[in-house]
């Protein structure tokens, strides 16, 4: 493929994925941030993969900068995801009575 059809492909999956993140509830939100996370992993596998084939210097330098994104995006995630999980549990005890009130 030429770099003009690479660049379309990556522009219109930068503005179908913006639409549809945008139009989901925020009840799942979490449910769908822990399977990008798995998607993620995926990815940094992949990364990590390609690293340790690479020949080149300049695909070397490229499969590094994809593993420290993946790892950033999946440690992101996961920080996330604990912190909507813990927002959940917050409601959870406020609504629960404390032992030994009346």
């Amino acid at each position: 493929m030429d770099a003009i059809a690479l660049l379309t492909i990556t522009v219109l999956a930068v503005f179908v994925g913006f639409e549809v993140v945008s139009k989901v509830s925020s009840t799942l939100h979490t449910p769908l941030m822990s399977g990008a996370n798995a998607i993620h992993g995926i990815i940094l596998v992949g990364a990590i993969i390609v690293a340790g084939q690479a020949t080149d210097p300049w695909v070397l330098a490229v499969a590094l900068l994809a593993v420290v994104l993946a790892t950033a995006n999946l440690v992101g995630g996961f920080v996330v995801t604990d912190r909507m999980l813990h927002m959940f549990h917050a409601k959870k005890d406020a609504v629960q009575p404390k032992a030994g009130s009346k």
